[in-house]
């Protein structure tokens, strides 16, 4: 069929109008779309994008998606499929003596399956809204069954842990600064002796969510700290300053190990699931009840970002955090007010 002159000249004109020439047309409709990948095929990029944190909380569920859908495309699964995954990884979640029956294990699927959709969504491998993750409802997080422990509780610990293992100056360093400062477990092993103001008493805390605060801690600490440090082989800025005997870095088996041993000889301990981040609970329950939730706040670490709007107004400064951990501790620190 020959095309009618007059008609081509008058669609050229309007093409010309609109600044489109018949070969942006003609580019327009050779792009096809981009395909929708496999999981096995883009599974990699989100390990890639993910923190070390995401890592080790999702990996091994990822390694189960991939299993179980590897040759699917993303478009292919759905929210039922998602949710079936959710109730047999809970049915068959390892049993502890902290176990929620796998509730647990079921809201990680979840979390990880709308990590793989988010990050599709953001490559526009996916149209927003359609990812079948964010239609599965997570399970509502139950309240946690930590508290703090009771004084004759926490000598029991302190007694029991100086008198067996291994390693008792190790162990017992470990307790003393989680019980003064209630930080977390990897903020303890993240310490590095560039980190250790000894003249203000004073540690460098790096925790979750990449957040960086000065820490108060009593002089004999601060001391016991830098003599570590030092036997065991600390001695450039950004050596880790916890340190077995041999001098290698401290790593978390070491807080496995201990509680195992302290649950061993002390029965109530392995029953109640005793765990490091207990000792937090402590520490921060006595600053509240001692001296408010502001500085129980500053002395946690936690933001202002979150919470009600009145967290906005209720701050603590460095002074007041190591007021409170000289009430605690019962030695003077050098920031503390009078």
């Amino acid at each position: 069929m020959t095309a009618d002159a007059s008609r081509v000249a008058a669609a050229r004109r309007a093409l010309a109008q609109l600044g489109v020439t018949v070969a942006d047309l003609h580019a327009t409709d050779d792009r096809a779309p981009c395909p929708v990948p496999t999981l096995a095929d883009y599974l990699p990029a989100v390990r890639a994008a993910a923190g070390p944190g995401a890592n080790r909380t999702y990996g091994s569920y990822w390694d189960r998606m991939l299993t179980v859908w590897g040759t699917r495309r993303l478009d292919e699964i759905a929210a039922s499929d998602i949710e079936a995954m959710q109730h047999a990884v809970a049915a068959t979640a390892r049993l502890r003596r902290n176990s929620r029956h796998g509730r647990h294990a079921g809201e990680h699927v979840i979390a990880a399956a709308r990590a793989i959709y988010t990050r599709a969504i953001a490559d526009e491998l996916l149209a927003p809204g359609t990812s079948p993750a964010h239609r599965v409802t997570k399970p509502r997080r139950l309240p946690s069954t930590r508290r703090a422990l009771t004084p004759f509780e926490l000598n029991q610990i302190n007694t029991v842990t100086r008198a067996t293992g291994n390693d008792v100056v190790l162990d017992a360093l470990l307790l003393r600064l989680h019980t003064e400062t209630a930080c977390r477990r990897g903020g303890a092993l993240a310490l590095r002796l560039g980190g250790l103001d000894t003249d203000h008493c004073l540690i460098r805390l790096e925790e979750k969510g990449g957040t960086v605060r000065w820490q108060p801690v009593s002089p004999v600490l601060a001391t016991s700290l830098a003599e570590h440090a030092a036997c065991r082989g600390a001695v450039h800025p950004a050596d880790p300053l916890l340190r077995y005997r041999d001098g290698r870095a401290l790593t978390s088996r070491r807080y496995d190990h201990l509680w195992a041993r302290l649950g061993r000889h002390l029965p109530w301990v392995a029953a109640q699931g005793i765990t490091t981040h207990w000792l937090r609970h402590t520490t921060l329950t006595w600053v509240e009840r001692h001296f408010g939730y502001g500085i129980a706040r500053a002395y946690a670490g936690h933001t202002d970002k979150t919470g009600p709007p009145t967290t906005t107004y209720i701050k603590a400064d460095l002074e007041a955090v190591a007021t409170a951990l000289a009430a605690l501790t019962g030695h003077p620190h050098p920031l503390a007010r009078p």
